[in-house]
């Protein structure tokens, strides 16, 4: 684990570079409060930190401060370390962020207490901010797919097309559907048809764009963004998916089956996110009523 030691004492910087060296401890060492506080606010700063109280530019409670006001997610460990023995100045220091302090000149075995304790306290932060993500990630995931769930879809769509209202540009959707899904789940069972939906949803991937986003938004049936899309762009995608599911069979228990999308789309300028739903559906039910197998893009879009 990385260590940023900020100490303006030469002697007592290399003591403690030497000592931490020997405990396994990258050791990151600065000369001053400016130093330091340039090495915390990088991307991939030091999770422990041993700041001296009296520093010049930057002391070490400034520093404190400092960091606590970025308000960051993963904050580093602090250890203040003072020469002060006054409560007073011990509660200073506290108050200012700092998560512990030490006496100077320092223990060695107090110290390598002290930063276990910061070690510990370190990788459960890391932990829980790591738990944190998987959780919100299963929360706006389809379990089955790995695309985006309805809610999830449906909000970054709202986003977009805010966004593309703002700036006057285009956003396309595209409603996917896969024909006699039923049938296939009626003869086959459903697992299957959750194999069909996995290999459905991969090849669509493939053909969307790198700002487009894919979400399940129920049974057989998903949604297609297609930001910054003009009609004729978002048909193109929309065939693409298409193409892609239907050029070669789906390969599932052994089985080969013959799968096709019928798909509606819309694109607007303006318009909210369910709007440009609906339009996408009605063209959808249209690409199934004309034989399916085709994409349609409904008669307002432009």
């Amino acid at each position: 684990m990385k260590v940023l030691v900020a100490e303006d004492d030469a002697t007592s910087r290399r003591l403690l570079q030497r000592v931490l060296a020997q405990w396994g401890y990258e050791v990151t060492v600065t000369s001053d409060g400016a130093e330091a506080w340039k090495a915390l606010q990088d991307a991939k700063a030091p999770r422990l930190a041993i700041l001296d109280w009296m520093m010049p530019g930057l002391d070490g409670v400034e520093l404190c401060r400092r960091v606590r006001e970025l308000d960051a997610p993963n904050p580093p460990y602090i250890i203040l370390l003072t020469a002060r023995e006054g409560k007073q100045d011990i509660v200073t220091g506290l108050d200012a962020g700092a998560n512990d302090y030490l006496g100077k000149p320092f223990d060695r075995d107090e110290l390598r207490a002290r930063l276990e304790v910061g070690r510990r306290f370190a990788e459960l932060n890391e932990k829980l901010l790591q738990t944190q993500t998987t959780l919100e990630q299963l929360a706006r995931t389809d379990p089955l797919t790995g695309t985006l769930n309805r809610r999830a879809i449906l909000e970054r769509l709202a986003q977009q097309t805010a966004r593309a209202a703002r700036e006057n540009s285009s956003i396309g959707v595209g409603v996917l559907d896969i024909d006699r899904f039923k049938l296939i789940n009626d003869t086959y069972g459903h697992g299957v048809g959750d194999g069909v939906l996995q290999v459905v949803v991969n090849r669509s991937k493939a053909a969307l764009r790198s700002q487009d986003a894919l979400g399940r938004t129920g049974g057989d049936e998903f949604l297609v963004m297609l930001p910054q899309a003009e009609s004729s762009q978002a048909e193109s995608v929309l065939e693409r998916i298409r193409e892609a599911v239907a050029q070669r069979p789906v390969e599932v228990a052994g089985l080969q089956l013959a799968v096709t999308l019928s798909i509606g789309g819309a694109t607007s300028r303006g318009e909210s996110a369910e709007e440009l739903v609906r339009w996408a559906d009605d063209a959808l039910y249209q690409a199934k009523s004309r034989g399916r197998d085709q994409v349609v893009m409904a008669a307002r879009s432009a």
